[in-house]
């Protein structure tokens, strides 16, 4: 069994490839997992799992990451930011890759899964997607023995994207929306999660880059109606021309709190979040994928279902 390190586990992406490790292991202390993180606490629904162990520090410290690295046999990096400044996504996907793959050499470890995005490339339109286009260069130059993965949109129970545009129905009378008509083909997590198990075991995913995608391709548009729908919150959608869409992005930019939506979110939209049909998918694993209509009915319905309960209670209680 490999002994693995997990970079980026303590997030929604992270939770459940450390879940499907789990269960590929069969919990035997010989599957010993390491998940990095800079904050035990974030990491503490993972010790629940057996065979987890946590190693503290940050994985930006070579020193660091040398140290999490002994005795490892494969790593699986899922670190990545969505929202951010040029240097902010230089530092966190590409300065990582590098210092990720120097950290590999040094330590003899070989085998490398990365997790990138559908549209990564050095000349796309974003500053996210090109940031995962120059890290994807770096790790193929490395001489390890690399598989990448790039997911679409990813969708489960606590992902940042169905349940925002939910939680912003429940709150506003009509959606107004840039990008109305970009294109995605949302995949679920698990699948995911399983794609990046079914790495570790097949050789022949060395050297590849996988397509992580769901099995029907949607609108932004269409994707928000039914996030209104299964919520029970759902409101017009008011699509807007793009000079409208990058000030109501700037807008959001400039709201206190964690970003929403940025205006390179916008440019990452100019290009289609779908399979290019140029490379192996999931299937190539063995994989099912899993309907969108399956999964986010019942965890939308759920959520936003305690919540109106909650508020009703609350306004009962108020008389």
């Amino acid at each position: 069994m490999f002994k693995l390190l997990v970079l980026g586990a303590t997030g929604f992406v992270g939770s459940s490839v450390c879940e499907k490790l789990v269960e590929r292991s069969g919990g035997g202390a010989e599957g010993r997992i390491r998940v990095a993180t800079q904050q035990r606490s974030r990491a503490r629904h993972l010790q629940l799992l057996p065979t987890v162990e946590i190693a503290a520090g940050d994985v930006h410290d070579d020193a660091t990451l040398a140290t999490m690295l002994r005795d490892t046999d494969a790593v699986i990096n899922l670190v990545a930011i969505l929202h951010g400044s040029e240097a902010e996504f230089e530092r966190v996907h590409v300065r990582l890759p590098q210092r990720l793959a120097a950290a590999c050499r040094q330590a003899g470890v070989r085998r490398l899964i990365h997790v990138s995005a559908v549209g990564a490339a050095v000349d796309a339109p974003s500053r996210y997607l090109r940031s995962k286009g120059r890290g994807e260069a770096v790790l193929r130059g490395a001489g390890l023995d690399l598989t990448v993965l790039r997911p679409s949109v990813i969708f489960g129970q606590r992902d940042r994207f169905m349940n925002l545009f939910a939680s912003l129905q429940s709150v506003f009378p009509v959606m107004p929306l840039a990008g109305a008509a970009a294109r995605f083909q949302p995949v679920w997590v698990d699948d995911v999660a399983c794609a990046v198990a079914r790495c570790l075991d097949n050789a022949a995913t060395v050297g590849l880059t996988i397509e992580c995608v769901g099995p029907r391709v949607y609108t932004l548009r269409e994707l928000v109606e039914l996030a209104g729908r299964w919520s029970g919150s759902r409101r017009p959608v008011l699509a807007l021309p793009a000079a409208l869409g990058r000030l109501q992005a700037l807008a959001m930019e400039l709201l206190p709190g964690r970003t929403l939506m940025s205006r390179d979110n916008i440019d990452s939209m100019r290009v289609a979040n779908v399979a290019s049909g140029k490379l192996p998918g999931l299937e190539f694993l063995g994989i099912e994928t899993t309907p969108l209509e399956s999964v986010a009915p019942r965890y939308l319905g759920h959520v936003f279902g305690e919540a109106r309960l909650e508020a009703w209670r609350a306004r009962a209680r108020r008389g």
